[in-house]
């Protein structure tokens, strides 16, 4: 598994677990809603600074979304 899939699969369950759609992390994170799920169905690779966006706007460290789990 690459870290685009690892980042796609934290990144769901880490917006599910705070009960946030799409489009309300769109708007915190300053980015698209169709940019998110792009990015949640490993289609494209985030960059730091949108790695960094998402996790402030979701308030964790960016590594949690790059941290493989099991």
């Amino acid at each position: 598994m690459d870290l685009k899939e690892v980042m796609a699969i934290n990144l769901r369950r880490i917006r599910h677990g705070k009960q946030l759609t799409q489009e309300e992390l769109a708007d915190r994170s300053s980015l698209s809603a169709r940019y998110i799920g792009a990015i949640e169905r490993a289609d494209v690779s985030a960059s730091v600074t949108v790695l960094g966006q998402i996790a402030e706007a979701l308030g964790v460290d960016p590594a949690e979304l790059l941290t493989k789990s099991g």
